[in-house]
């Protein structure tokens, strides 16, 4: 299947890193995400209840950033990557986590990974 659903640019502030400057404020993270889904029931049927509901998927991983305080991007990346395969029907996912600032000369530092489900 080369269905994609595409999140990009999805901006959650997190309390996340090793330093202790770091765990005390909050900081702003962005996740582009790529789930595998076939989009050829809901194009056939054109109900959002077919769909794969980014807007659902957007949320979730907005409460569940929310929630976490890890030290590594790594960590909040797999988790991340794990909630979408176990709550929404897709059958591979690729997640971008981007951390902004982290590096001085550098837009942006992270990591991508790319899962799919057992």
């Amino acid at each position: 299947m080369s269905d994609i659903v595409f999140i990009e640019g999805l901006q959650i502030d997190a309390l996340i890193g090793i330093y202790d400057w770091e765990r005390r404020i909050r900081q702003t993270l962005v996740f582009d995400i790529e789930m595998a889904f076939d989009n050829r029931i809901p194009a056939a049927s054109d109900s959002i209840d077919d769909t794969l509901n980014y807007k659902a998927v957007s949320k979730a991983l907005m409460a569940y950033v929310a929630e976490t305080e890890f030290g590594l991007v790594e960590t909040l990346a797999e988790r991340c990557a794990e909630l979408i395969l176990r709550e929404f029907k897709v059958s591979r996912v690729r997640l971008k986590l981007s951390k902004p600032g982290a590096v001085r000369g550098a837009r942006a530092v992270g990591v991508m990974i790319e899962r799919t489900r057992d």
